[in-house]
């Protein structure tokens, strides 16, 4: 059975080159298309993610992270009074204008955070390092937006909010999902670039007691809290996804491409197999007279299909790890997971076999008395 499967595939070559190139787009589109999803989805809840914080804590009716509202720090000391809780933090994340050397201007995404705890500092530095950040108005930035923030040395200087900024520093592989590369400077410092006043800030981070029961302490917290949001880590990278994703439609975009992908794929390799069932009836109607049953002749067209399948989804699966590899050396990252690939693995099987049930039902039609007309 497996071998008349193969003979049929391979027997006209134009067609199986068709049915594989029609696989291999298919898998391309739809892992890159998910792979895109994955790596926005990283890039949006970087920065949370990274942070050493158990807990957040923002202003009332946060939309996301890049969107909070300032408040008094007066509400630090009551956190501190909590029981379960280690440390917190004053942290500032917001966008803010830098201003480059020829008088650009482009929208970043300013982190200020606490020196001494580095709750939320940068992580990956390949170029200097965080005791830099002492120094007056010195700034770390990543090196995947070096050109468009128009710095590529250390000492660098430019202006942000109208403020002198020193790069002291740069990381790699701090991506953001919008255009807004971050860039980390203390507390202090993006205080003044935000022009907040001295006793305001954005976010308190907390760091909960070892063994700490986080609901627990959360609701406290809140308690004490009424007029401020409280969130753990997870809560927070799953408001800050979903709104970037979903909230603004750029996710339901990525997926609905991913999609006509795989839609792709089913159309051509039903069209192929079709075609190729129907060119062969008589022979299949020689089988059926000889007493081959409907079931013989299914497994020969879904082995097809799942061959053609294989084929095409190790080709197609080759070429994306390889653009999803070469993607990570830019600002825009195609992660593909190995959970994501064995799914895209099973999807282009079930894809392969529902498009030969086409031709499943030409075959169930056959009458084999048609062997034996002129």
């Amino acid at each position: 059975m497996a071998s008349l499967a193969l003979k049929n595939l391979v027997h006209d070559k134009v067609r199986l080159a068709v049915t594989l190139v029609g696989i291999i787009f298919s898998v391309i589109l739809s892992s890159i298309q998910l792979g895109l999803f994955v790596g926005f989805q990283a890039a949006t809840a970087s920065l949370v993610e990274n942070s050493n914080a158990d807990i957040w804590i923002s202003s009332k009716n946060l939309v996301s992270v890049e969107d909070g509202s300032a408040f008094n720090e007066s509400k630090l000391y009551q956190i501190l009074s909590a029981s379960q809780v280690k440390q917190a933090t004053k942290n500032i994340v917001t966008f803010a204008n830098w201003k480059k050397a020829n008088g650009a201007i482009v929208g970043i995404q300013l982190v200020g955070f606490d020196l001494q705890s580095e709750m939320l500092s940068p992580w990956n530095i390949t170029r200097g390092n965080l005791e830099s950040l002492h120094e007056p108005n010195a700034v770390i930035v990543d090196e995947l937006y070096s050109e468009k923030l128009g710095v590529t040395e250390l000492g660098q200087t430019v202006e942000i909010g109208g403020r002198k900024a020193k790069v002291v520093g740069f990381t790699n592989g701090i991506r953001t999902f919008t255009t807004s590369p971050a860039v980390f400077t203390s507390f202090k410092n993006a205080q003044d670039y935000f022009n907040l006043r001295e006793d305001q800030l954005l976010y308190i981070l907390v760091k909960a007691e070892n063994g700490a029961n986080l609901a627990q302490l959360k609701s406290d917290l809140q308690t004490r809290l009424p007029d401020n949001d409280v969130y753990t880590r997870e809560e927070l990278i799953g408001i800050q996804q979903f709104y970037w994703m979903f909230g603004t439609g750029a996710g339901i975009t990525v997926l609905i491409a991913a999609g006509l992908g795989l839609l792709v794929g089913v159309v051509v390799v039903a069209q192929t197999i079709y075609s190729a069932t129907v060119d062969h009836l008589k022979e299949y109607g020689t089988l059926k007279a000889m007493g081959a049953t409907n079931f013989y002749l299914y497994r020969v067209i879904i082995t097809q299909a799942v061959a053609a399948g294989i084929v095409g989804y190790l080709v197609g699966m080759a070429i994306s790890l390889f653009i999803s590899h070469t993607s990570l050396q830019g600002t825009t990252a195609i992660i593909l997971p190995w959970q994501l690939v064995l799914s895209l693995f099973g999807l282009t099987m079930l894809m392969c076999v529902a498009a030969s049930m086409v031709s499943i039902n030409k075959v169930t039609r056959i009458d084999p008395a048609m062997v034996f007309k002129g």
